[in-house]
């Protein structure tokens, strides 16, 4: 146990603040501030002037060192150019006042680049949700599924990223969100198990889709190329070589800064917006011969009807099929969450941006799907020949009715124009074609470089948080927004890379399903945090639902399924092993996620729901409260308890602090999270604990009556043996016993553990500490700790007492370092009757299923010892003995006054058989169990009365001059055994 040293207490820390209380400093009649005189002291009826140096802050009209509530005491860090300290701690409030000098201030840091919900957010999703699909194939989709199942199609896909975005929303304004995006949320909710694993791939798919949308740009100029017969090379080194230029240029934007990536979003953002105009204003524009010919007659209500209704062709013509071909377009609502460290207000700008731009999306497309489906026929020949007058016989369509006659290429199915066969059926009807073919070019450089500026913010976040290997380099910022330019650069060589495969087909789905996974954890940590009950969830967004959320997960699990089963278990599977690496390696961080939330409610449920079961002899568990000190002092002893404890049963390693009442009570966290750690560290699974008490006993005492929780509480007390007990103060020999006394008046089972070498390695410890090092990160070896080989554990079941001491090294023998030691059981018996005996307990031992098969009985157990050797006891206890020569009671509690671990003359004689009994066991141990690898015996119970001194040289003599480790177990005489199976 650690004694505190007496110090003089430190003088308290408070320095002065500008808080809402500088309006109360001003005296009635308008004068200013007091000016404080050197004897002031805060807590005094004196005002003092307030300034950014003073010592103490004016709140309430009286000077404190209090201070009233204020944004800075709950932030993580401070603010830019903010030389505010925190609130003050306990200790300062607590102590006695002492001045304290105020602190310099520094320069204020410029404010980097910041945007807000509709640039930052709103325009950069709804560029990464337009795609290449809004212009080539939902007219295509609308031709096969009919209007209406366009809308529903349409619909579902959107009422998945509703949800997604109605859970990113509550989980963005659950508290400050800094920078990383969809990694930063996922992992500060979930944990970095799942949020590691989900950053590491979302940063890849980010990169990849980099590549995807530069090789949409570069195909659509190189068909324009080949239009115009002006190919580069040839079609494919084209794409290659368009595409290479194409993200190069758009590297140099994003290496530019952010505010000039923003702009060149906003151009984007109003080149689509032209090219929607331009589309609308051309359905409404009366159609020429050449649209008719195309199949464009501008708005009728026989081409709504007949579009209003599916007309299923080709392999891809059912349901599914095109819901997996339009649900990418509804993707890309983390675009502004991606850049959420670069936002003025994340908590803001992220719910009101990402679902604005889902509404304004899902607007558009409704509206191009209806429009467009009420002014074009599905098939047309693109012949002006195909004209026909009114009423012509041998017309079949809906085109005879505005004079013309597609019904040859209809029924040969070759017809190139119309909604079911013309992809460029929105450039077709448009007022002015070219604008078109800009929008399209808007919508994949947008998306390309959204998912450029994405994928290093988000691993940029993840290098920074270290959670694996090889990645750190790439987490330094440059500039006032921290810009990662070295993730920039990685970003541009995985898209160049994909680039020159000119053909992304294949990883398309992949990344794709990446996506859908992130959603399907957005949904998962909304709906886990909500479950959990923790004071932490508390988002300011409201408009979510647990339900919707979990259901959001489900249905991006079984789309992802959907759109390729194959994809999405390469998805699952990498997301399984990165999971698995985070395990494994078991990071230094504490996120306050909804899983540590969810364990803290388990084990609360599971401990609560254990104090509704009665306990029963089958279940019971021998659950150790451990007298280890500081852990790392005794490291044989807790290597001792985990070994059977581990993945078992409850482990407490108990500290008293021994300290005046009245005495500054140290930092007991800091010090408790210390030697905690240093148990992880060891790998062994126990907890700690320490009080603080003016003496050993009164601290056990405390650990004794208040460890544990419900039925999670310690019923074995493990200690050391005391070795020093002859030369130790009385007064410390009456508490190390009495110890014992108070185990067994609170019905606690007793374990001492001797080794010969002692228990205590702190004096090694510091002898050979680097004075740098902590102490919670020196690491002795111990016995405990080897392969044992095949040894031999010896058990003397001297006394029964519940069978504790049977079960014990039972438990040491299932351990695989124990594994191959053979259990010995001794116990006593009479000469005559060894045979007998030794059939009783061998049926016994068997019935308790323990596996002991080995058992001998020790009929020289009553023989007297050595001569030399009942010397020896004689002398350990001749310093301790009163040498009243055998007067009365009266008298010898006299002579006992302030000692009372003396020994009597009387107590020496009426013990003598008893001591004697120690001395033969000591000869039989040495005899028998000299090469053992652990024994393990049931000593006497001390009688309250006896003398401490007395009973110490029992266990002295019993366990003396042993080489292996002596564990002296007594359980407290009810049953921890039982052959019955009910």
């Amino acid at each position: 146990m650690a004694e505190l040293p007496i110090a003089e207490l430190p003088p308290a820390r408070c320095s002065g603040r500008f808080t809402i209380s500088t309006l109360l400093c001003m005296e009635e009649g308008g004068r200013g501030p007091y000016v404080p005189t050197e004897s002031s002291g805060c807590d005094s009826a004196q005002p003092t002037q307030l300034s950014g140096s003073t010592l103490c802050t004016r709140t309430f009209g009286y000077n404190t060192v209090d201070v009233v509530p204020a944004y800075e005491h709950y932030a993580n860090s401070k603010g830019m150019g903010d030389t505010r300290k925190g609130r003050p701690s306990l200790a300062d409030l607590h102590s006695i006042l002492k001045g304290a000098s105020a602190e310099p201030g520094t320069d204020p840091v410029p404010e980097p680049v910041r945007f807000g919900w509709v640039k930052g957010v709103m325009i950069r999703c709804m560029l990464n949700i337009w795609g290449v699909i809004l212009y080539l194939r939902l007219p295509w989709i609308t031709a096969q599924a009919g209007i209406a199942l366009t809308w529903l199609i349409i619909l579902m896909s959107v009422t998945v990223t509703t949800i997604t975005g109605l859970s990113i929303s509550a989980i963005s304004t659950n508290g400050k969100v800094k920078s990383g995006g969809t990694y930063f949320l996922i992992s500060r909710s979930l944990g970095p198990e799942l949020g590691g694993s989900i950053g590491l791939i979302f940063a890849f798919a980010n990169a990849v889709a980099v590549a995807m949308h530069t090789v949409g740009f570069a195909e659509t100029v190189r068909d324009l190329l080949q239009e115009h017969n002006s190919l580069i090379v040839d079609p494919t080194n084209d794409i290659r070589i368009i595409g290479v230029v194409t993200v190069t240029v758009l590297l140099g934007i994003s290496l530019a800064g952010m505010e000039w990536e923003a702009k060149a979003q906003i151009l984007f953002f109003l080149v689509i917006l032209v090219s929607f105009i331009n589309y609308l204003v051309g359905t409404v524009i009366p159609a020429t011969a050449e649209k008719q010919a195309k199949g464009f007659f501008s708005y009728r209500a026989d081409i709504f009807a007949q579009n209003f209704v599916p007309n299923w062709r080709g392999p891809e013509g059912s349901f599914f099929s095109l819901f997996s071909i339009f649900f990418p377009s509804a993707t890309g609502i983390l675009a502004g969450a991606n850049i959420s460290g670069d936002l003025k207000d994340p908590a803001v700008a992220i719910p009101k941006g990402t679902l604005m731009a889902i509404f304004w999306t899902t607007m558009s497309y409704l509206v191009l799907s209806a429009t467009i489906g009420a002014c074009v026929v599905r098939d047309a020949s693109g012949s002006l020949n195909d004209s026909m007058v009114l009423g012509s016989p041998g017309c079949e369509g809906l085109a005879c009715a505005f004079g013309w006659n597609f019904t040859a290429c209809a029924q040969r199915q070759s017809c190139r124009y119309g909604l079911s066969n013309y992809y460029q059926s929105m450039s077709m009807v448009s007022g002015f074609g070219p604008l078109i073919t800009a929008g399209i070019f808007g919508a994949t450089l947008s998306s390309a470089l959204a998912c450029l500026v994405s994928a290093p913010k988000v691993f940029q976040c993840l290098c920074r948080d270290q959670l694996y290997p090889l990645i750190g380099f790439f987490g330094k910022g440059y500039g006032r927004n921290g810009e990662p330019i070295r993730g920039y650069m990685l970003t541009y060589v995985i898209a160049v890379g994909f680039i020159l495969i000119a053909e992304l087909n294949a990883i398309a789905p992949i990344i794709s399903n990446f996506f859908l996974c992130s959603y399907a954890l957005i949904n998962f940590s909304c709906f886990h945090a909500s479950i959990t009950n923790s004071p932490g969830w508390r988002p300011s967004f409201r408009y979510y639902s647990k339900w919707a959320a979990l259901f959001g997960a489900a249905i991006s699990v079984v789309i992802m399924f959907l759109l390729t089963w194959w994809a999405a278990l390469i998805a699952f599977g990498i997301v399984i092993v990165l999971l698995g690496y985070v395990l494994y390696k078991k990071p230094d961080v504490n996120w306050g996620s909804s899983m540590q939330a969810s364990s803290y409610n388990m084990a609360l449920n599971y401990s609560v729901g254990l104090s509704e079961v009665d306990e029963h002899i089958k279940n019971y568990r021998p659950q150790c409260l451990v007298l280890t000190g500081p852990p790392s002092f005794r490291p044989a002893l807790v290597d001792f308890v985990g070994t059977f404890t581990k993945n078992l049963s409850l482990m407490l390693c108990g500290n008293v602090l021994i300290a005046p009442r009245k005495q500054k009570m140290p930092n007991s966290r800091l010090t408790a999270d210390g030697h905690t750690k240093w148990l992880m560290k060891r790998k062994i699974k126990a907890f700690y604990t320490d009080v603080v008490a003016e003496n050993l006993r009164s601290g056990v005492q405390m650990l004794i009556q208040a460890a544990g929780l419900g039925k999670m509480r310690p019923n074995i007390l493990v200690l050391g043996y005391k070795r020093n007990w002859r030369t130790a103060s009385p007064q410390s020999l009456e508490d190390y016993v009495g110890i014992l006394h108070d185990a067994f008046d609170f019905k606690y089972g007793v374990c001492l553990m001797r080794m010969k070498e002692g228990l205590n390695v702190s004096r090694v410890l510091q002898a050979h500490m680097d004075p740098t090092t902590l102490a919670c990160e020196q690491q002795a070896s111990t016995i405990f700790q080897s392969e044992q080989g095949k040894k031999t554990i010896d058990i003397y079941w001297l006394f029964d007492d519940g069978g504790l001491t049977l079960l014990i090294p039972y438990l040491m023998g299932r351990k695989k370092r124990w594994g191959k030691c053979k259990i010995r059981v001794f116990v006593g018996g009479q000469i005559n009757r060894m045979d007998e005996e030794r059939k009783v307990i061998v049926s016994l031992l068997s019935k308790f299923r323990l596996g002991f098969h080995e058992v001998h009985i020790l009929p020289d157990i009553n023989q007297k010892p050595q001569t030399e050797h009942i010397k020896r006891f004689d002398d350990l206890i001749a310093p301790f003995r009163l040498n009243d020569g055998f007067k009365d009671e009266a008298t010898v509690n006299e002579m006992r006054q302030g000692c009372p671990w003396k020994i009597s003359d009387e107590e020496v004689d009426k013990n003598r058989v008893k001591s004697l009994r120690q001395v033969r066991l000591n000869e039989i141990l040495l005899d028998y169990s000299r090469d053992a690898a652990l024994i393990a015996i049931t000593p006497p119970v001390i009688r309250k009365g006896c003398p401490s001194s007395l009973y110490m040289a029992w266990l002295e003599t019993l366990s003396q001059d042993l080489r292996p480790p002596v564990i002296l177990i007594r359980g407290n005489q009810e049953n921890v055994l039982t052959f019955y199976c009910q």
